[in-house]
């Protein structure tokens, strides 16, 4: 059989299911498939093609049902400890709307949001030229958007160590100091790319950091790695480092946004979300961690026309 042609055992092992379910695929006419001097052939292209359009089916098939809960709204892209409780007040003031949020990171936060895949993306993408955050990176990433940026809050974002910093750790170049164990987030991640601009500009290969190419996605999972002593250092929020009791090296304070497309701006669950961040209640419970400002909170930064 040429090698672009497969036969029902064969299609079978590349999908991954047992024969007799290929058969009840290609009854049911789910499955593309030709029939050549009595047996069933399967052009391996096709199959390709069938195999990634059925997956973005499935994504676009998810988000529809999210859509059948009225007020349902899907986020993806960056981690703060205070999105939970922003969801938990959402949820006590308005509770006839939903955010399920997901944590990918920055970067494929905005891609799929361009793909349509969610409708609002959390992003702290800073711009080393220019150093502004993440409204360079809309035409890159979000060509088929009018996209509005919205600042949720300012946050400041540091190198967590252990409490009274035993290994005196006070920089960048201490981390590549043998015997400093790193922790690190996700590559596409905003703390990573900021991390990585770092390195770069103090020209510090990566290579020398033990510890660099361990990845977790959110700032909890930095700071529990550190707590656990799994790890001597990592970056991530004050507020975790506060939460967890753990020392705390100021690095930057950083732009946290919410970008999404004009119309899904104005739909009342994103408006309703909006009025939770700035009540005088979720204020008073988030002010006490420290490392946050609300001054823009709310502002529209920016607006595609």
């Amino acid at each position: 059989m040429p090698e672009d042609m497969m036969s029902t055992k064969e299609i079978a092992h590349y999908l991954g299911i047992h024969e007799k379910q290929v058969y009840a695929l290609i009854k049911e006419k789910k499955i593309p498939a030709t029939r050549v001097t009595g047996k069933w052939i399967f052009p391996k292209k096709i199959i390709d093609e069938w195999i990634e359009s059925s997956a973005k089916r499935g994504v676009r098939e998810a988000r529809e049902k999210s859509r059948r809960i009225e007020g349902g709204l899907l986020a993806s892209g960056s981690n703060d400890p205070i999105l939970d409780m922003l969801q938990t007040h959402m949820k006590k003031e308005h509770p006839e709307f939903y955010i399920f949020s997901a944590n990918t990171g920055s970067t494929e936060g905005l891609k799929i949001l361009n793909k349509g895949y969610t409708d609002i993306a959390w992003s702290h993408l800073l711009d080393p030229s220019s150093g502004v955050y993440n409204i360079p990176f809309l035409s890159a990433y979000l060509p088929n958007l009018k996209a509005v940026v919205v600042n949720l809050f300012y946050r400041d974002l540091g190198l967590l160590v252990a409490r009274k910093n035993p290994l005196k750790i006070h920089g960048f170049e201490d981390l590549a100091r043998k015997g400093v164990r790193f922790i690190n987030r996700q590559a596409g991640s905003g703390t990573r790319i900021l991390l990585d601009g770092e390195l770069k500009k103090r020209r510090i290969p990566s290579a020398k950091i033990q510890g660099y190419e361990r990845e977790v996605y959110t700032h909890f999972e930095v700071g529990l790695s550190i707590l656990s002593k799994d790890a001597d250092a990592g970056i991530a929020t004050a507020a975790v480092s506060k939460l967890l009791g753990l020392s705390f090296i100021p690095i930057t304070r950083e732009s946290f946004d919410m970008i999404l497309d004009q119309p899904t701006f104005f739909q009342k669950g994103v408006q309703a979300f909006m009025n939770v961040l700035q009540s005088k209640e979720f204020r008073g419970k988030v002010e006490p961690l420290g490392g946050y400002d609300f001054k823009d909170s709310g502002k529209i930064l920016h607006s595609s026309h």
